[in-house]
């Protein structure tokens, strides 16, 4: 497995890494299938988090563990869309706005979230390269998986809000495939958003067993 910590290529004087290539690559996947409303979007990034974990693993401790946290919540996400399925007259799963409740949920569990784990950042400086925007993509990175596992809207929102500070950082840092995925995330999650507030606005209510759609 040694190969996939190794210089795939170079461009533009970013060395890219086969590790971060590959498992980036495998994100984007999981982040198309999403947006299809495909349950295999959380086998996907479940094998993209795998794949990241090896290549943190030993240096980035922090992101390493970000990367645990994904593949947990990439299971909740596979459990959630199971159990949920056929709830929409497509079979996928039913998309929604989430209630003024939840919004404020997500919201202060992103910002508690945040604060604390970039304190423990700052406690073990091992565990990231800067605190503060490494625990904000991470809390980031996990509430938007929670509100996509739940079929909200808000999903996109939250992964554009990633976004902003997942391209700089990731340059910065010397991940330079991650960065360029992180603005191919962009323009995805942009048409992901329109595509699921849409599907919002129809009639999802469940269609009984038998019925006629």
């Amino acid at each position: 497995m040694n190969w996939l910590n190794s210089e795939a290529f170079t461009v533009f004087g970013q060395h890219i890494l086969w590790s971060d290539m590959v498992g980036n690559l495998f994100g984007l996947a999981a982040l198309a299938l999403g947006w299809r409303r495909s349950i295999w979007t959380w086998p996907v990034q479940f094998l993209a988090g795998l794949i990241l974990f090896g290549a943190f693993f030993g240096h980035l401790t922090g992101s390493a563990g970000k990367q645990a946290v994904v593949m947990l919540v990439a299971l909740y996400g596979w459990w959630q869309w199971q159990r949920g399925k056929g709830r929409a007259e497509d079979g996928h799963i039913a998309v929604r706005f989430a209630t003024w409740r939840e919004r404020g949920a997500m919201v202060a569990a992103a910002a508690a979230g945040t604060v604390a784990v970039a304190l423990l950042f700052k406690a073990y400086p091992n565990l990231s390269w800067d605190p503060w925007p490494d625990a904000y993509i991470f809390v980031g990175t996990v509430v938007a998986m929670y509100a996509q596992a739940r079929g909200m809207v808000e999903f996109w929102f939250a992964w554009l809000l990633v976004d902003l500070v997942g391209v700089p950082l990731n340059f910065a840092n010397g991940f330079a495939f991650s960065g360029f995925v992180y603005v191919i995330y962009g323009a995805l999650v942009l048409w992901g958003l329109r595509d699921w507030w849409l599907r919002s606005r129809r009639d999802t209510r469940p269609v009984l067993e038998g019925a006629p759609a």
